[in-house]
């Protein structure tokens, strides 16, 4: 059913990101396919801002890695990935860095990961320097690394599972926005 979900979201997010104001066709899709109440249901489930989290990441699919980047102008990196998605959707502002983002969210079990929480990798011998944002069914969403694009992965990949680092829950208030640099 997740599976199902996650690709629901991508496409009501890919069709609203591609044609603003015109989603009968989307939702007719939707609804033939059964997807419409799986979508529903997730919004139940994980709260309207949680789902209005990923589906808002998933309609940055394709936008290429920048270093230091932070908007789809010009791309992002994995934590301006980040950044960018809960400013833009929950109105909060996390630090700039993946590893300042660990330290300013609640640590959780990697069991109890819902979509919307975030997941840590070592990608460069060091914990918590790459930051994902976790969409369900054992899948991230991510700016990996230069000549990539945002995508999907799945966690349970050797090269990922070998380097996971941790989960976190963003508190819906606290102090990220006075964590900005």
């Amino acid at each position: 059913m997740q599976r199902l979900v996650t690709l629901a979201a991508l496409l009501f997010s890919l069709n609203t990101q591609a044609a603003p104001g015109n989603n009968d066709e989307m939702d007719r899709f939707l609804a033939d396919k059964g997807l419409m109440g799986h979508l529903e249901q997730v919004r139940q489930t994980v709260g309207e801002k949680a789902s209005d989290l990923v589906v808002n990441a998933m309609g940055f699919l394709g936008v290429p890695y920048r270093r230091g980047g932070n908007n789809a102008e010009t791309g992002f990196d994995c934590s301006g990935f980040v950044r960018a998605m809960y400013e833009q959707t929950v109105g909060l502002l996390l630090p700039r860095r993946a590893d300042e983002q660990a330290a300013a969210t609640q640590i959780i079990d990697r069991n109890d990961l819902k979509p919307g929480d975030l997941v840590f990798f070592n990608t460069m011998r060091r914990a918590f320097s790459h930051v994902g944002i976790y969409v369900g069914d054992n899948k991230f969403i991510h700016s990996p690394k230069p000549g990539s694009e945002v995508r999907v992965e799945d966690m349970r990949q050797a090269y990922w599972e070998h380097r996971f680092t941790g989960a976190r829950r963003v508190a819906a208030s606290g102090n990220q926005s006075s964590a900005q640099r």
